[in-house]
């Protein structure tokens, strides 16, 4: 950012309405924003250093909606921001003491905090300014190519910005935190070994943590709270948003991964009818969200999203920023796709949820975005909301479903048996053969909001009194389960069954049909010590720890191993069967479901009562280059042992062990083959592929 000294305002013209926001020209700058009922709209020049108001411009001209000026002698680096004055007060109605955040802005120059006292009256110093940005700063003609990861190879790791790094002893402390620290090599080589290839960030696009938990002493530490939708948030910073968060995305792109951003369009930080007013409640209130009469004919904002206010993105305004904001994150900063929350707010035109609702085919039919990696979180709270499997072909969606199936197997539930092998092979009940893709499911076990896969192991209960909500927050219906002891033990019996349940659940994960999503720091054994919501917890509860003890060692090498064994085969990641159409070159020949006793799995055996010990073949399509791929999975989430009878095809071949989760890592499994008989350890998974022995 160029230091400005004063706005050196030589000639005012009436500019031009487009391209939306603050655009430098060859003798100035071109603002325009978006105003449809104001009377006036005032632009207002302020100092860098004091945030003192240098000038202020009533624009001078209209076009449609949009409000525009030129101003020679203003350069980029300048901080502006905007007044609107409008008529008559209603419901809403917004005050002409308060700064405007361009909805365009592409740089804020502060990361925004609330601060009643600052708010009350005028809030000019209270918000952050819009930064004008010259665009040759944000170009490069030497960024490297966008890394091409076909969808049956993608493993997603989702982290946040600053948890990933603040603790990282090998990141200097001025980059952790930020995007310099995540662009680190010791990162980028931890996430490359674990075998990943595509980091999907929480959100990075400024917000402010809401009054509520500020006046807490507390923060919204994940960001999903915006203010606006362009510009990357300045607590990520040191001292140039845009570059550093440019720069990072080209290291992730040189190492061979993806990176995938989670935005949230489902709701601002503007909250309901008594929140801030701080950018699209000051320009086109009417427009930017929906509304709805209550049964007394008064007239409420739309909570869809749960937070106050549902953003109206069916409306062409909101159409318009949301689409333009995408391809910024793409064209510009260099992001290879999404995850959206609450997606299914998305798809409401105006209220209910419909897939062919205007923005999101407006997103499918986008030459920059179609080619994009499209994750919907497929609910939201308001009517009709749960809508997983309503979203398009191009679409992946998070499949929770697949989340409670595995926990509660190998939680060791009653009942759970045949939906769990449902989702073993793709959820094909939700995400149908003719109509989507084998990786449509985004499988997970942990996400951000809910237990790590540690706590998930030791807690049977929340524990989210550090929240300051009487532990109230966060889920209650979480599967888990502390095997004796609530929290943290010495107890070696407990600790090794613990273990294993973990390398039961991050295995199941790897190697079921669908797109594997994995919680950051998982695999380094990560604790929240049983909080399950902590979005307000910016310190040790949220952040990673690096410091690795023999057994968080040991599991993550076999986390590391785990995704080699997917990732070197077709069908573990990938199965196409006979008879889908989605898929015209099906890889697989057969798919046999078998009782421990080596017989066919029935109907009614799936609802057997004790019915927790199955195996799985996978038998692929002949190849002529190559070895035939020939899978048997067995699982056992029972208390006892379990011997199988595994398939003999014929006197010269036989199994060979790949995985058996009963060892704590890779080193100490053994190299055997099988052709019979197969004592499996009691709450275990083991992978065998059939070979030929060696003559």
């Amino acid at each position: 950012m160029n230091s400005v000294a004063q706005p050196l305002i030589e000639e005012v013209g009436l500019g031009e309405p487009y391209p939306l926001g603050a655009t430098v020209t060859p003798t100035g700058c071109n603002f325009a924003v978006q105003c449809p009922d104001a009377r006036a709209v005032v632009l207002c020049l302020f100092h860098p250093d004091t945030e003192e108001t240098l000038e202020e411009l009533v624009m001078p001209a209209k076009t449609g909606d949009v409000w525009h000026v030129s101003v020679k002698g203003v350069e980029a680096g300048q901080l502006y921001g905007y007044r609107v004055e409008r008529g008559e007060e209603t419901l809403l109605s917004v005050p002409t003491d308060k700064l405007l955040i361009d909805p365009y802005a592409k740089m804020l120059s502060r990361a925004m905090h609330w601060n009643e006292r600052q708010y009350k009256g005028d809030s000019q110093f209270m918000v952050a300014k819009s930064v004008v940005v010259e665009p040759t700063e944000c170009s490069d003609d030497h960024r490297p190519a966008k890394p091409v990861i076909p969808r049956n190879q993608r493993v997603v790791y989702e982290a946040h910005l600053k948890g990933l790094t603040q603790l990282h002893p090998e990141i200097p402390e001025a980059d952790r935190g930020k995007f310099n620290g995540a662009a680190h090599e010791a990162v980028i080589e931890h996430l490359t070994g674990l075998g990943v290839t595509t980091v999907q960030f929480m959100p990075l696009a400024a917000f402010m943590p809401e009054p509520y938990i500020t006046e807490k002493g507390l923060t919204n530490y994940w960001g999903y709270n915006p203010v606006n939708y362009f510009a990357p948030e300045p607590r990520y910073s040191q001292k140039h948003a845009i570059k550093e968060c440019m720069n990072m995305v080209d290291a992730y792109h040189e190492a061979g991964m993806e990176v995938v951003v989670d935005v949230v369009f489902n709701h601002t930080a503007e909250g309901g009818k008594d929140g801030p007013v701080l950018s699209f409640r000051g320009f086109f209130p009417h427009q930017a969200y929906l509304q709805e009469q209550t049964a007394s004919g008064k007239l409420v904002y739309s909570n869809h999203s749960g937070c106050g206010n549902t953003v109206y993105s069916a409306h062409p305004i909101m159409t318009t920023l949301i689409m333009d904001a995408l391809r910024y994150w793409v064209s510009v900063i260099g992001v290879d796709g999404f995850r959206f929350d609450l997606a299914a707010c998305l798809g409401r035109d105006p209220q209910q949820f419909s897939p062919f609702a205007g923005l999101l085919r407006a997103i499918q039919q986008d030459p920059v975005l179609k080619g994009c990696v499209l994750i919907a979180e497929p609910w939201d709270i308001g009517p009709g909301g749960y809508q997983l499997g309503a979203f398009g072909a191009h679409w992946l969606e998070c499949n929770d479903k697949f989340r409670d199936s595995v926990r509660a197997f190998w939680r060791g539930d009653t009942g759970s048996t045949a939906d769990f092998a449902t989702r073993l092979m793709g959820s094909r009940d939700i995400f149908p053969k003719q109509f989507r893709h084998i990786n449509t499911s985004v499988n997970n076990v942990t996400y951000h909001d809910g237990f790590t896969l540690q706590d998930l192991v030791s807690y049977a209960e929340r524990h989210n009194l550090a929240n300051g909500e009487d532990n109230r927050d966060g889920h209650g219906h979480n599967l888990s389960a502390n095997y004796g002891v609530e929290g943290e033990t010495q107890d070696k019996q407990i600790i090794a069954i613990r273990e294993q349940q973990k390398r039961n659940l991050f295995a199941t994960l790897l190697l079921s049909q669908g797109t594997p999503h994995m919680l950051g720091g998982d695999e380094l054994s990560r604790t929240q010590q049983g909080n399950n919501n902590a979005y307000c917890q910016d310190n040790e509860i949220s952040w990673f720890d690096w410091r690795l003890d023999k057994r968080k060692q040991d599991f993550l090498a076999f986390c590391q191993y785990v995704i080699a064994l997917r990732k070197s085969s077709l069908l573990l990641n990938s199965a196409f069967l006979p008879d889908d159409p989605f898929q015209l070159h099906p890889n697989v020949s057969m798919v046999n479901w078998y009782k421990p006793d080596g017989s066919d799995k029935e109907s009614q055996d799936w609802q057997a009562e004790n019915n927790k010990a199955f195996a799985l073949e996978i038998r692929g399509v002949p190849q002529s280059n190559e070895e035939t791929e020939h899978w048997l999975l067995c699982f056992n989430a029972s208390d006892k042992e379990v011997t199988f009878n595994t398939p003999l095809l014929t006197p010269t071949g036989g199994w060979s062990l790949k995985l058996d989760t009963r060892y704590k890592c890779p080193n100490e499994q053994p190299n055997i083959r099988i052709q019979h008989l197969f004592l499996q350890a009691r709450r275990s998974f083991a992978v065998f592929r059939y070979t030929d022995f060696p003559r």
